[in-house]
């Protein structure tokens, strides 16, 4: 198994697994989210990421069973909090007040069975409440015992730069893949400067780059991205063809030169698949074995050139409006 390498960032005193397992949409079936959970435990894959609004909690407990038996150091734990979850299971605004942190962790400890978490961070930063204040709570935990480490997720590099500055960042959790390289402009090179290390999901695009009904999975999402997005999407979307010819070349599917692709940018990056089956973590493991050369790489960003990689399925969410929180 690959492990992350990050200089100068202590996270790597534990060898973390640059493949990651994402269980978002695990709950759904129980059994089979364990046993893909099992699976990539066995397999080396140690960084289980989840959420305590993933579900409505439902996936810290399916984590937390999957886990029982096994011993504590084997799984790295990350889990997001912030998310406020509406009825129908949609999001409508992020609370990272400081003063309600410890509770909300206190609940993932509770779903989860865990006396602490590896790597906690709000999903996303309210802009009425300073990053500052909130990664303040979040290192009081990491005080206390409760949290080893502080990520956070889907920031610009000037807010990751500031949260830095509270308390060391181990990872920065956001959107990457071969159609998708905005972080490559301002957020990578900060991260790199600074020692921190990059959890890139949405590396298959929700299914668009390898599914087995790509133009399904984009209806599924179209309606939480902008028409200049969606757009760029139908345009990726056509050269899929060309990609695979390059995978075929290469004795893989797409999703495993995907996978391969985002791996191949550098041994700070970790690839965070949302893979639900047995079946589905060991077609991800294969992309482990797959090494791109340099005219490879070439040949990808011919298709798809870093320019016109700007494709993203985060919905849109206005939190100047919805941070909730404005004083």
């Amino acid at each position: 198994m690959k492990h992350l390498n990050i200089p100068g960032n202590s996270i790597t005193d534990t060898k973390i697994s640059q493949l990651g397992l994402g269980t978002m949409r695990m709950a759904a079936n129980k059994d089979q989210g364990i046993s893909a959970i099992h699976a990539a435990l066995d397999a080396g894959i140690n960084f289980i990421n989840t959420g305590d609004f993933y579900d409505a909690g439902l996936s810290e407990i399916l984590v937390g069973e999957a886990l029982k038996g096994r011993k504590r150091e084997d799984a790295f734990v990350s889990v997001k909090f912030g998310g406020m979850l509406k009825v129908d299971g949609g999001m409508y605004g992020i609370d990272s007040r400081p003063e309600l942190i410890e509770t909300y962790l206190t609940y993932s400890l509770k779903r989860l069975g865990l006396e602490y978490v590896d790597l906690y961070e709000p999903c996303r930063i309210n802009p009425h409440v300073p990053v500052e204040d909130t990664i303040g709570a979040v290192s009081r935990l990491v005080e206390k015992g409760f949290v080893r480490t502080i990520g956070i997720s889907e920031v610009d590099a000037a807010t990751l730069r500031r949260a830095n500055a509270i308390h060391p960042i181990s990872l920065v959790e956001v959107t990457y893949s071969l159609m998708g390289r905005k972080i490559e402009d301002e957020l990578l090179p900060t991260a790199r400067e600074l020692g921190i290390g990059v959890v890139g999901f949405g590396v298959l695009l929700s299914g668009v780059i390898g599914g087995s009904n790509p133009d399904s999975k984009l209806a599924q999402i179209k309606h939480m991205v902008s028409d200049n997005t969606l757009e760029n999407f139908n345009q990726n979307l056509s050269l899929n063809d060309a990609l695979e010819e390059i995978a075929k070349d290469k004795g893989a599917t797409l999703s495993q030169l995907a996978i391969a692709w985002v791996l191949a940018q550098g041994n700070d990056i970790m690839a965070l698949v949302g893979s639900r089956t047995p079946e589905q973590v060991q077609n991800a493991l294969k992309a482990l074995e797959l090494t791109l050369t340099q005219e490879d790489l070439d040949r990808i960003e011919n298709i798809i050139p870093k320019n016109n990689a700007k494709s993203d399925y985060m919905p849109i969410m206005n939190l100047a409006e919805n941070g909730l929180f404005n004083h």
